[in-house]
Protein backbone atom coordinates (compact mmCIF):
# COMPACT_ATOMS: atom_id res chain seq x y z
CA UNK A 1 0.00 0.00 0.00
CA UNK A 2 1.46 3.43 -1.50
CA UNK A 3 1.31 6.08 0.97
CA UNK A 4 0.84 9.90 -0.31
CA UNK A 5 4.15 11.79 0.47
CA UNK A 6 3.80 15.15 2.79
CA UNK A 7 3.96 18.55 0.74
CA UNK A 8 7.07 19.15 3.07
CA UNK A 9 10.38 17.36 2.64
CA UNK A 10 12.45 17.09 4.95
CA UNK A 11 15.29 19.59 5.55
CA UNK A 12 18.65 18.61 7.23
CA UNK A 13 17.58 19.34 10.74
CA UNK A 14 14.44 17.76 10.41
CA UNK A 15 16.36 14.66 9.53
CA UNK A 16 18.54 14.92 12.22
CA UNK A 17 15.48 15.59 14.58
CA UNK A 18 13.79 12.33 13.29
CA UNK A 19 16.77 10.26 13.77
CA UNK A 20 17.74 11.46 17.44
CA UNK A 21 13.80 10.82 18.14
CA UNK A 22 14.62 7.10 17.18
CA UNK A 23 17.90 7.15 18.91
CA UNK A 24 16.56 8.30 22.39
CA UNK A 25 12.85 6.63 22.31
CA UNK A 26 13.41 3.05 21.07
CA UNK A 27 15.60 0.21 22.86
CA UNK A 28 17.97 -2.69 21.04
CA UNK A 29 16.33 -4.49 18.10
CA UNK A 30 13.02 -2.16 18.59
CA UNK A 31 14.77 0.47 16.10
CA UNK A 32 14.35 -0.77 13.09
CA UNK A 33 10.04 -0.76 14.44
CA UNK A 34 10.35 2.58 15.79
CA UNK A 35 11.96 3.88 12.24
CA UNK A 36 8.95 2.52 10.51
CA UNK A 37 6.70 4.58 12.35
CA UNK A 38 8.89 7.68 12.51
CA UNK A 39 9.56 7.44 8.24
CA UNK A 40 6.52 5.82 7.26
CA UNK A 41 3.90 6.37 8.97
CA UNK A 42 4.62 9.40 11.10
CA UNK A 43 6.26 11.50 8.81
CA UNK A 44 5.23 9.73 5.48
CA UNK A 45 8.90 10.48 3.94
CA UNK A 46 8.73 7.09 2.97
CA UNK A 47 6.42 4.68 1.75
CA UNK A 48 6.65 0.83 3.91
CA UNK A 49 8.05 -1.01 0.41
CA UNK A 50 10.62 1.44 0.37
CA UNK A 51 11.56 1.23 4.35
CA UNK A 52 11.39 -2.59 3.79
CA UNK A 53 13.72 -2.71 1.21
CA UNK A 54 15.96 -0.89 3.03
CA UNK A 55 15.98 -3.04 6.45
CA UNK A 56 16.68 -6.09 3.75
CA UNK A 57 19.56 -3.97 2.16
CA UNK A 58 20.83 -2.70 5.84
CA UNK A 59 20.65 -6.33 6.93
CA UNK A 60 22.53 -8.15 4.13
CA UNK A 61 25.26 -5.46 4.59
CA UNK A 62 27.98 -5.95 7.07
CA UNK A 63 28.05 -3.69 10.06
CA UNK A 64 25.24 -2.25 12.65
CA UNK A 65 21.85 -2.52 11.11
CA UNK A 66 20.43 0.31 12.61
CA UNK A 67 23.45 2.57 11.33
CA UNK A 68 23.21 0.81 7.41
CA UNK A 69 19.20 2.06 7.41
CA UNK A 70 19.87 5.08 8.94
CA UNK A 71 22.61 5.83 6.48
CA UNK A 72 20.12 4.00 3.53
CA UNK A 73 17.15 6.28 4.65
CA UNK A 74 19.38 9.63 5.32
CA UNK A 75 20.44 9.24 1.35
CA UNK A 76 17.07 8.32 0.16
CA UNK A 77 15.97 11.40 1.30
CA UNK A 78 18.73 13.87 1.04
CA UNK A 79 21.32 12.22 -0.77
CA UNK A 80 24.91 12.51 0.74
CA UNK A 81 24.61 15.02 3.35
CA UNK A 82 20.99 12.91 4.47
CA UNK A 83 23.15 10.07 4.56
CA UNK A 84 26.04 11.39 7.26
CA UNK A 85 23.49 13.26 8.93
CA UNK A 86 21.30 10.09 9.26
CA UNK A 87 24.02 8.34 10.79
CA UNK A 88 24.70 11.17 13.43
CA UNK A 89 21.24 11.25 14.62
CA UNK A 90 20.89 7.72 14.96
CA UNK A 91 24.13 7.34 16.56
CA UNK A 92 25.53 10.47 18.68
CA UNK A 93 22.38 11.34 20.80
CA UNK A 94 21.55 7.55 22.19
CA UNK A 95 25.78 7.03 22.71
CA UNK A 96 24.98 10.16 25.19
CA UNK A 97 22.25 8.49 26.57
CA UNK A 98 23.76 5.43 27.22
CA UNK A 99 27.54 7.08 29.02
CA UNK A 100 24.84 8.65 31.26
CA UNK A 101 22.32 5.83 31.66
CA UNK A 102 25.61 3.88 32.75
CA UNK A 103 26.33 6.32 34.95
CA UNK A 104 23.26 5.93 36.66
CA UNK A 105 22.67 2.41 36.70
CA UNK A 106 25.98 1.73 38.48
CA UNK A 107 24.21 3.85 40.85
CA UNK A 108 20.83 1.57 41.38
CA UNK A 109 22.51 -1.94 40.32
CA UNK A 110 22.31 -2.87 43.82
CA UNK A 111 18.65 -1.95 44.16
CA UNK A 112 16.40 -5.71 43.41
CA UNK A 113 13.78 -3.73 41.27
CA UNK A 114 16.56 -2.94 38.85
CA UNK A 115 16.90 -6.80 36.86
CA UNK A 116 13.09 -6.46 36.75
CA UNK A 117 13.18 -3.15 35.06
CA UNK A 118 15.62 -4.26 32.31
CA UNK A 119 13.78 -7.20 31.82
CA UNK A 120 10.49 -5.39 31.07
CA UNK A 121 12.34 -2.86 29.06
CA UNK A 122 14.04 -6.47 26.76
CA UNK A 123 10.50 -7.49 26.65
CA UNK A 124 9.44 -4.13 24.78
CA UNK A 125 12.02 -4.44 22.53
CA UNK A 126 11.51 -8.33 21.53
CA UNK A 127 7.84 -6.74 21.37
CA UNK A 128 9.11 -4.18 18.57
CA UNK A 129 11.07 -6.20 16.34
CA UNK A 130 8.51 -8.86 16.13
CA UNK A 131 6.52 -6.36 15.30
CA UNK A 132 9.14 -5.12 12.41
CA UNK A 133 8.74 -9.12 11.84
CA UNK A 134 5.26 -9.52 11.40
CA UNK A 135 5.36 -6.30 8.77
CA UNK A 136 7.89 -7.79 6.13
CA UNK A 137 6.24 -11.22 7.01
CA UNK A 138 3.10 -9.77 5.58
CA UNK A 139 5.16 -8.16 2.37
CA UNK A 140 6.45 -11.18 1.17
CA UNK A 141 5.53 -12.61 -2.33
CA UNK A 142 2.82 -15.52 -1.78
CA UNK A 143 5.24 -17.80 -3.94
CA UNK A 144 6.24 -20.56 -3.43
CA UNK A 145 10.06 -19.84 -3.50
CA UNK A 146 9.88 -17.04 -1.52
CA UNK A 147 7.98 -18.32 1.18
CA UNK A 148 10.63 -21.67 0.93
CA UNK A 149 13.58 -18.56 1.22
CA UNK A 150 12.61 -17.18 4.43
CA UNK A 151 11.48 -20.49 5.90
CA UNK A 152 15.03 -21.96 5.25
CA UNK A 153 16.61 -18.65 6.42
CA UNK A 154 14.67 -18.60 9.64
CA UNK A 155 15.34 -22.63 10.54
CA UNK A 156 19.12 -22.10 9.75
CA UNK A 157 20.09 -19.16 11.70
CA UNK A 158 17.27 -19.28 14.02
CA UNK A 159 16.81 -22.80 15.40
CA UNK A 160 19.90 -24.23 13.85
CA UNK A 161 22.02 -21.57 14.69
CA UNK A 162 24.46 -21.48 11.18
CA UNK A 163 26.43 -19.22 10.46
CA UNK A 164 24.57 -16.14 9.60
CA UNK A 165 27.28 -14.90 7.21
CA UNK A 166 27.18 -18.05 5.15
CA UNK A 167 23.05 -18.56 5.68
CA UNK A 168 23.15 -15.01 3.70
CA UNK A 169 25.42 -15.48 1.48
CA UNK A 170 24.02 -18.80 -0.12
CA UNK A 171 20.24 -17.80 0.59
CA UNK A 172 20.64 -14.26 -0.40
CA UNK A 173 22.29 -15.50 -3.53
CA UNK A 174 19.85 -17.95 -4.27
CA UNK A 175 17.10 -14.81 -3.44
CA UNK A 176 18.13 -12.24 -5.66
CA UNK A 177 19.00 -14.55 -8.71
CA UNK A 178 15.00 -15.73 -8.30
CA UNK A 179 14.43 -12.25 -7.96
CA UNK A 180 16.25 -11.01 -10.91
CA UNK A 181 14.52 -14.05 -12.70
CA UNK A 182 11.62 -13.26 -11.92
CA UNK A 183 12.07 -9.20 -12.80
CA UNK A 184 12.74 -10.36 -16.23
CA UNK A 185 9.29 -12.33 -16.57
CA UNK A 186 7.05 -9.31 -16.01
CA UNK A 187 9.02 -7.08 -18.59
CA UNK A 188 7.41 -7.20 -22.07
CA UNK A 189 10.96 -7.94 -23.44
CA UNK A 190 11.55 -10.77 -20.55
Amino acid sequence: MRRSRPASAPTLLTLFAAFAHVSLTSFGGGMSGWMLREFVTHRRWLDEEEFLNALSISQALPGVNVANIAIWVGYRLMGFPGAVIGLLGIVAPGAVAVILIAGGFSMIAPYKLTPIVLMGAAAASIALSLTIGITAVRRVQRKVVPLFLMTATFVAVGILRWSTLWVMAILGAVSITVAYRDTGKDTPNG
